[in-house]
């Protein structure tokens, strides 16, 4: 039993040196860009949107180039959430910035809608259209994190919630299919949001009435 134990450890350690070694530097900007569009969203700071779309278009190439066509596509999502939370986020430069606030009933509608809708038509996509292995765990990874975006992008706390249900199905789905480096990068951004979580909920303590401007 030990030995399968350190034959385990020096198989996962020879996978992530594997990796590490063919990573491009799109790669790496693309992961770099990723990063930094978590830590500026956990700071409130807008410049998580350009740093978001950075890293989304590099993103889109690098999938597309090894055919991963579905994969590439939900990047073009992400792309024009991003642009759309930009914009949402600096309606007009002569009005207050958009307030944090909590999510309404009707937020909560179309965030479970988002998910579970979305969750369905991926799952089925990917099923009958592709040969995923992972049809179930992989659409839910997604579709949760559409969910979690639209949120971001409305700023509104429980985006950090859904992100992370997201990164807590992705992290043993990464690690199934060997991505090592992602699979750490994934854990990297979940106590992350777990941080702009706390962060984004003490903000929305100091301002309480900003809850009764939630649409």
């Amino acid at each position: 039993m030990p030995q399968l134990l350190l034959f385990d450890v020096q198989e996962w350690v020879s996978l992530f040196i594997d990796q590490f070694k063919h990573t491009t530097v799109f790669e790496w900007l693309a992961v770099g860009f990723g990063v930094a569009e978590v830590l500026l969203a956990r700071k409130n700071n807008v410049l998580l949107y350009p740093a978001g779309i950075i890293a989304t278009v590099i993103s889109t190439v690098l999938l597309f180039n090894v055919q991963l066509y579905a994969e590439s596509g939900l990047n073009i999502y992400y792309l024009v959430m991003s642009v759309y939370g930009w914009i949402h986020w600096h309606r007009n430069r002569n009005e207050p910035e958009l307030p944090i606030t909590s999510s309404s009933r009707d937020d909560w509608f179309i965030t479970l809608a988002v998910s579970f809708g979305g969750w369905l038509v991926l799952y089925l996509i990917l099923k009958y259209f592709t040969p995923s292995t992972v049809p179930v765990l992989d659409s839910f990874v997604s579709a949760t994190a559409w969910a979690g975006m639209w949120l971001l992008a409305r700023r509104k706390v429980e985006n950090w919630i859904l992100l992370n249900i997201s990164n807590l199905v992705a992290i043993p789905l990464l690690f199934h299919k060997q991505l090592i480096l992602f699979a750490l990068l994934t854990i990297f951004l979940f106590v992350i949001a777990i941080f702009g979580y706390l962060d984004w909920k003490k903000l929305l303590k100091k301002n309480p009435t900003q809850t009764l401007q939630a649409a």
